[in-house]
């Protein structure tokens, strides 16, 4: 290629890391050596060569990296790259990449990636790191472990440092008003070394030196450190194995924070088995609510951690049936037992367990018998007691008032079984559309054998029942996915201001009431999304890729909301289900749009099968 053609591939190429540390010349060079290759999403696949592997620059167009047995690895935009693994390894090439949309990919081979690696230690640092986040990501794959968070989830990025010139007193002061046991000592915004109490008190107090004693003197020099992006569990081992309690935070070459064996500690304390067992240990409502307030802490980890959002889902519902059930503990030591046998029910996204931050509660009371005053009496303040506590420990009062509290929710077995009867027989739309979410319920605490009954007459009555089946898909179907004519985004409006996409209303909620429908109809017992959606696959006029579909799609939009309400917490601002889409890239909003069409289709199929005769 001549100097014109070159120019825009050098354009670009510069513009991005670690090619922007390179020089001119190494530049010129690289652009040299690419070869440009046009693949097409007919293709499906990009053909890697395992004898000549490359770095793939995308240029343009969306990738998927999947292991053998189509786990996703990684997901390619524009501006990113793949192979790298394959060149650093020396291994085999064996995960598959995936041609999402037609694309432009310039190719480097091996030889010149090796020659800028030896050239740059930026570059070769840059692609070791990734590499290495690549291993760890597989890793987490085959282990699953969704306590694993990253050191950027415990740190402060307001740095504490003093530079290596400054006087022991003066960095007394600094630690003193800070309440810190550490400084970062910094030369020319680079790491120098760190100070601790430990220094003070065996290389100054010890030594009997006055506190105009430089810095420098008594610091310790070239500290352990580790990467921002490195896992907790790694840092744990970095400091057993060095004996320290201090470790500095790099990012990009220049310290960005102290971590140490206190934070780390604090940290276990929101991971979730330690956290039901502290709410387990409470004996009253104020240390519940100091406890819950943990929970925030708990969601930012597990995001961060990369868990998927079905395990997300599941762990903040295990927090929430433990509250609920040590809140019931609390509120008959003060009430006494029960008068007769009771089952505590949960309704909605606790049933279903896949709550996110900011859900309110959905309960109900399912009791043996009708009873007496007495008992009424007795359940009402039960139900006032532990929904007030769920209330103060952070899930807010039903707006709905689908609580256990309202008297009309506090039945016995037969009249709750009259109650889903009239439902079920007699399906009227507006009264079915607000008791839908009690066609998602759960035992949390009490006579299991009592919710048992009940839902087994619930199914025998639902399984098979075209015409309450085709009012409920009536029902579901009257919201759509969010995606008009020309697969563009259909956005709400507050005003003249976007909302965005309510992930919600318009995405979860849509494929829990396909889920609902066919559970339902087949006598799925399950409540949870997921499980009844896996439980219908091998079920006869269900088609396993669709429902494979139908899971990989809620998977990905419930990812997203979880992932911008931790977003919107960092910031300070109110969660909510809404996502702008001008906040994704090009290539999440091609997934997003892909997973809204796969459950316009699947809307599409449960008319068909459910409104045939309606």
């Amino acid at each position: 290629m001549d100097s014109t053609e070159l120019q825009p591939i050098s354009n670009f190429i510069k513009t991005l890391p670690p090619f922007d540390q390179l020089s001119e010349q190494l530049i010129e060079q690289c652009c040299q050596a690419l070869t440009v290759v046009y693949y097409s999403k007919e293709e499906r696949l990009v053909h890697v060569d395992t004898n000549e592997p490359q770095l793939y620059i995308v240029r343009s167009g969306a990738f998927e990296v999947t292991t053998e047995k189509g786990e996703l690895i990684d997901r390619i935009g524009d501006g990113q790259y793949f192979g790298f693994s394959g060149m650093l390894s020396g291994e085999k090439i064996v995960n598959k990449v995936h041609i999402l949309d037609d694309g432009l990919i310039y190719q480097l081979p091996l030889e010149s990636f090796n020659k800028l690696r030896a050239a740059s230690r930026t570059f070769d640092r840059f692609f070791n790191q990734a590499f290495a986040k690549r291993l760890r990501h597989q890793g987490e794959l085959k282990s699953n472990n969704i306590s694993t968070s990253r050191i950027s989830s415990l740190i402060s990025e307001n740095m504490i440092s003093l530079s290596r010139d400054a006087t022991i007193q003066q960095a007394a002061i600094l630690m003193s008003e800070k309440r810190v046991s550490s400084l970062i000592i910094i030369d020319n915004e680079q790491l120098a070394g760190i100070l601790t109490d430990r220094d003070l008190r065996n290389r100054v107090l010890a030594k009997g030196l006055d506190g105009k004693t430089l810095i420098e003197e008594v610091m310790t020099k070239s500290p352990t450190t580790a990467p921002k992006d490195a896992l907790i569990f790694e840092a744990m081992l970095l400091m057993s194995e060095k004996n320290i309690h201090h470790l500095p935070i790099i990012e990009n070459n220049k310290p960005v924070s102290m971590l140490t064996s206190t934070d780390i500690m604090r940290s276990q304390s929101s991971q979730p088995l330690l956290l039901i067992g502290q709410i387990d240990r409470q004996t009253s409502v104020e240390d519940l609510i100091k406890v819950s307030n943990q929970l925030p802490s708990l969601l930012q980890n597990l995001i961060s951690s990369e868990a998927k959002a079905q395990e997300i889902g599941r762990i903040l519902t295990l927090v929430t049936d433990a509250l609920t059930r040590r809140l019931i503990f609390i509120a008959q030591q003060q009430l006494g037992e029960a008068p007769m046998k009771f089952c505590w029910l949960a309704f909605g996204s606790q049933a279903r367990q896949d709550q996110a931050a900011g859900a309110d509660q959905d309960n109900a009371l399912l009791l043996e018998k009708e009873g007496d005053s007495e008992s009424e009496h007795y359940f009402k303040q039960l139900a006032e007691l532990v929904c007030s506590g769920l209330d103060q420990c952070g899930f807010p009062y039903c707006p709905g008032n689908i609580m256990a509290q309202n008297p009309k929710l506090c039945c016995s077995l037969k009249q709750w079984q009259q109650q889903f009867t009239d439902w079920i027989n007699a399906p009227q739309p507006a009264a079915l559309l607000n008791a839908t979410i009690f066609f998602d319920m759960r035992s949390i605490y009490g006579e299991n054998n009592l919710f048992e009954k009940l839902q087994n007459s619930v199914l025998k009555q639902t399984k098979n029942n075209d015409i309450f089946l085709a009012a409920l898909t009536q029902n579901a179907t009257q919201q759509v996915a969010p995606l008009g004519f020309f697969k563009n985004f259909v956005v709400e409006r507050d005003g003249s201001e976007v909302k965005g996409i309510d992930l919600k209303h318009k995405g979860l909620a849509l494929i829990n009431d396909i889920a609902r429908i066919y559970a339902l109809a087949n006598g799925i017992k399950t409540v949870n999304t997921r499980q009844r959606l896996s439980a219908l696959i091998g079920h006869q006029g269900i088609n396993p890729e669709d429902i494979n579909n139908l899971l990989d799609a809620a998977e990905f939009i419930a990812h997203k909301r979880l992932v911008n309400q931790g977003e919107q917490y960092e910031q300070g601002i109110p969660l909510s289900n809404y996502l702008k889409p001008s906040n994704l890239t090009s290539l999440a909003q091609h997934h997003l749009k892909d997973a809204f069409k796969v459950l316009h289709d699947s809307q599409t199929g449960i008319k068909l099968k459910f409104l045939r005769h309606f």
